[in-house]
């Protein structure tokens, strides 16, 4: 694998009721832009995924908002972003968000950034691809999620074989070098 270019965000068009989550997301945006990572995200204005694509911007960083069309006018699209992609269906956001992503981070959000997680943790189960997943679990967001992963394992529904793989980073300023590092672990070569 090579270094990591771009990372894919999914993360609320919501804020959330804890302001940690957006400071959060700030801080996600000046860390991508400061490492001279390319941020791709769901394209929304609103939210934590506003707040991480104009954090992002405000650091100098570089933004790919990928929208499909009929959720512009609802989540405000983004238009400062440098590159803005209107897509016709979900599905098409979704892969090209893939496509365009080497690894893939998400904050806190709702049913839809769970959907997105859940899809890529799929994908890296059924080896479809081995790009780096990471869960920034915010005053412990996904720790109910990461029960019910355990619970799944537990009860025999994930066999050894087909182990869910991700990292938690429980700080935002843990989350870039935990990926950076996986990165060079799946690049390296088989002993």
């Amino acid at each position: 694998m090579e270094p990591i270019r771009n990372v894919c965000v999914y993360c609320g068009s919501s804020v959330g009721t804890d302001p940690r989550f957006a400071d959060a997301a700030d801080a996600l945006g000046r860390a991508l832009a400061e490492a001279d990572i390319g941020l791709v995200f769901g394209g929304g204005g609103d939210g934590l995924m506003g707040r991480l694509a104009r954090a992002t911007l405000a650091a100098g960083g570089r933004v790919t908002g990928i929208i499909p069309k009929f959720l512009v006018a609802r989540e405000h699209a983004l238009v400062g972003a440098q590159e803005l992609v209107v897509v016709d269906s979900m599905h098409q956001r979704k892969q090209l968000m893939f496509d365009r992503a080497d690894a893939f981070i998400a904050l806190p959000g709702g049913v839809g950034t769970l959907e997105e997680l859940v899809e890529q943790l799929t994908w890296v189960q059924l080896q479809r691809h081995r790009k780096p997943v990471l869960l920034a679990d915010i005053d412990g967001f996904w720790r109910p999620l990461l029960a019910l992963f355990a619970h799944m394992r537990n009860l025999g529904f994930v066999r050894e074989q087909f182990e869910v793989r991700y990292l938690v980073a429980e700080k935002i300023e843990d989350a870039l070098p935990m990926l950076s590092a996986a990165a060079r672990r799946l690049a390296a070569p088989a002993a």
